[in-house]
């Protein structure tokens, strides 16, 4: 369970806030990064204007995309493409449109919204990235592939972990991380009240399918994300639980949840 208010009135999301020992119900937000929180792939930006050989110029359409990436990195580390370069194309990766805004709104309220990060890239990208956009320490977790550089200056990258869903690839399945992540906060005494979701990808697809009724699915719209779940609504309507809010914009998710904030929901 991790529903605070149900079969309760709408106000008793704020009920007893400011009282002594009293603690007001948090919302989980969880971002995925690639084209979500940046506009862009961020294996992508690393390897674009670089010329890399015939067996690294395409993606992998059997096997492993993360084995995929940690040879093209080791090329690029091979070549002397050095840390700093690396640190300052992902910094420089540009926002998605309206995610600032939607950042300084959520600054404003992190007392009830508990943002994660949850992505296929890696871990020192990622970093890089949100401590130049001024927004990492909005995050409790970030949880990605772990990548570090190793004595020669070569970014190493490593996969995050094994499971056994069919659905996602070898080396992360955002589903077990998510349904984890939820059951660690649960024995902290936390309980979330829902669980918004902001994602474009196939692999966003899975851990969205486990959200319920009273949560909020934020594909962005026209991405593989949002046409799952459309095809999963026409197949088997009702089988994806969550309410589907697709945006072009940040700023439109930014809009939803002042609303919900105005309501008190």
């Amino acid at each position: 369970m991790r529903r605070c208010c149900q079969g309760v009135g709408l106000p008793c999301l704020f009920k007893g806030v400011g009282m002594a020992g009293a603690r007001p119900p948090r919302f989980l937000l969880v971002f995925d990064f690639d084209e979500t929180i940046v506009d862009e792939n961020s294996d992508d930006s690393v390897v674009r204007g670089r010329a890399l050989p015939e067996p690294l110029r395409q993606s992998p359409r059997d096997g492993s995309y993360n084995e995929h990436m940690r040879r093209v990195l080791a090329f690029l580390g091979e070549q002397g493409v050095r840390p700093a370069e690396l640190r300052a194309v992902y910094e420089n990766i540009p926002l998605t449109p309206g995610m600032a805004e939607l950042f300084q709104l959520l600054s404003k309220h992190q007392e009830l919204f508990e943002l994660v990060l949850i992505s296929d890239a890696n871990t020192f990208g990622i970093e890089a990235k949100l401590r130049a956009a001024g927004a990492r320490s909005l995050f409790r977790k970030v949880f990605s592939n772990p990548a570090g550089f190793d004595r020669r200056g070569v970014l190493t990258l490593g996969p995050y972990h094994s499971h056994k869903c069919l659905q996602c690839p070898p080396n992360m399945c955002k589903r077990k991380i998510l349904a984890e992540y939820l059951a660690e906060r649960a024995r902290e005494d936390v309980e979330f009240q829902r669980v918004f979701y902001v994602g474009d990808g196939a692999n966003d697809f899975c851990p969205a399918g486990t959200l319920t009724a009273a949560d909020v699915a934020f594909p962005r719209k026209g991405y593989p994300m949002h046409r799952l779940i459309q095809e999963s609504q026409e197949k088997q309507p009702g089988a994806f639980q969550a309410a589907v809010v697709p945006w072009e914009s940040a700023a439109e998710v930014a809009r939803y949840l002042q609303e919900l904030l105005r309501r008190k929901c």
